[in-house]
C-alpha cells in the first residue's frame, strides 16, 4: 500500500531559514539518493494560513511517497536529506496519508495510488495542487482572500496550510477534516469557494491540475496549530 508522506519544517531566523531556502535547490540529488522514495517534491509555504502568494520563509514542506508505512516512517526519521532538515529546524512534524482518491496530474505525472477507498471513520485530509496560466493570475489571487476566509470560517476544518514549489505560478492546498462527510459539506455548499471553482471551469486558469484525498494514517512531531491524530478516531 503506498503512503504518502507530508513533512513541515520550521527554521529560526538567520543562518538557518538560508540554508533552508538553499536547499530548496541543493537538496535533490540527496532526495533522489534516498531508498524507497518514489514521488517527491520540495516546498515553500505561503504567510499567515498559507493562502497569500507571499511566502512565508521559515516554513517549508516535503512531500513524498513510499511503498509502505515502514519505510515512509523510517526514512522521513533517518534518511540523511530529511536529518539534515530535523536538525536545522525548530519544530517539525509528519503526517502519513493513504490516498483514497486522485484525478489529475502534477509535473506530467499521475503520483497517487489509490488504495482503499471505503469511506471510514476518523479524520481525512484534501490536497488540491494547481499550475496556474500567466494570464489567469491576478483573478486567481483575486478569489484567494475570500476562499481562504471561507474555509478559516468553517468549524469543522482543522488544519490548513498552502504551499507551493515556485511562488504564485504554482499552488498547494493541504487540509485536514474530522470526517469525510464535513469535507464533502464543505466542497458542495455555495460560496467563494464553489465559485471559483467554477470560475476556473470556465476560463480555463490552470495548465495543470491534481485533486486528491486521503486516510490519515498517523503523525510524528509537533506542529503548533496542528491537531493531535488518532488514526481511524476522533480529533483531539
Amino acid at each position: 500500500m503506498q503512503v504518502v508522506s507530508l513533512s513541515f519544517f520550521r527554521f529560526p531566523r538567520g543562518v538557518s531559514r538560508l540554508w533552508a531556502f538553499a536547499m530548496m535547490g541543493l537538496a535533490r540529488p540527496a532526495m533522489r539518493r534516498t531508498k524507497g522514495i518514489g514521488f517527491w517534491k520540495l516546498c515553500g509555504s505561503g504567510t499567515g494560513e498559507g493562502f497569500t502568494p507571499l511566502p512565508e520563509t521559515g516554513v517549508y514542506a516535503i512531500l513524498a511517497t513510499w511503498p509502505d508505512l515502514d519505510c515512509a516512517q523510517r526514512q522521513t526519521r533517518d534518511a540523511p536529506v530529511y536529518r539534515r532538515y530535523h536538525g536545522r529546524a525548530t519544530e517539525s512534524w509528519t503526517l502519513f496519508l493513504s490516498p483514497i482518491s486522485a484525478r489529475g496530474a502534477w509535473s506530467r505525472q499521475s503520483p497517487f495510488e489509490v488504495g482503499d477507498t471505503t469511506p471510514g471513520p476518523g479524520p481525512v485530509a484534501a490536497l488540491t495542487r494547481a499550475t496556474l496560466r500567466m494570464s489567469t493570475l491576478w483573478r486567481f489571487w483575486q478569489r484567494v482572500p475570500d476562499i481562504s476566509a471561507a474555509i478559516g470560517a468553517d468549524p469543522s476544518v482543522v488544519f490548513k496550510v498552502g504551499i507551493g514549489e515556485v511562488p504564485v505560478l504554482h499552488q498547494v492546498t493541504f487540509s485536514i477534516w474530522p470526517d469525510s462527510a464535513s469535507m464533502a459539506r464543505f466542497a458542495r455548499a455555495d460560496g467563494p469557494h464553489a465559485r471559483a471553482i467554477r470560475a476556473v471551469r470556465e476560463g480555463d486558469w490552470f495548465r495543470e491540475e491534481l485533486y486528491a484525498r486521503f486516510h490519515i494514517l498517523g503523525a510524528s512531531g509537533h506542529w503548533p496549530g496542528g491537531p493531535s491524530l488518532t488514526p481511524a478516531g476522533p480529533m483531539q
